[in-house]
């Protein structure tokens, strides 16, 4: 990704488009609409990217000349993983985050801390072969 600087008079012009959701100095947010209309007009019409967002009224020049193939691109491999639920306009839908520990009973507390225990005695094993080895 390049380091790209929207000028007001393009976020304005982005902003404006019916397939953007949003727009800032350095990031545009497609609509979840326009990601799966994108997928399926490449994938069933043969369109390529820059003819779809060229279409749909969003200068590849301005947004950059490898965005469209680029954003198509991870928008059908996310359908391919989740399908098109996978284009809603959520995000961090991809991590889980860190683990909830509000409400957790003491059971489900205990095992994480063994698995935990059983992880690190794992980890300390191995660098004490390995510094076994470098000695060697």
């Amino acid at each position: 990704m390049g380091k790209r600087i929207f000028t007001k008079q393009q976020i304005e012009k982005l902003s404006n488009n019916q397939y953007v959701r949003k727009c800032s100095e350095k990031s545009i947010t497609y609509s979840a609409e326009f990601k799966r209309l994108a997928v399926k007009r490449y994938e069933e019409e043969g369109l390529t990217a820059s003819q779809i967002f060229i279409e749909a009224g969003l200068d590849p020049t301005a947004i950059g000349k490898d965005a469209p193939d680029c954003r198509v691109s991870k928008w059908r491999q996310i359908v391919r993983l989740q399908g098109l639920e996978g284009l809603k306009e959520a995000r961090g839908r991809s991590s889980p985050g860190r683990p909830k520990t509000k409400d957790v009973s003491d059971a489900d507390k205990i095992e994480r801390l063994e698995a935990t225990v059983l992880y690190l005695k794992a980890e300390n094993a191995f660098l004490a072969k390995l510094r076994a080895k470098r000695r060697e």
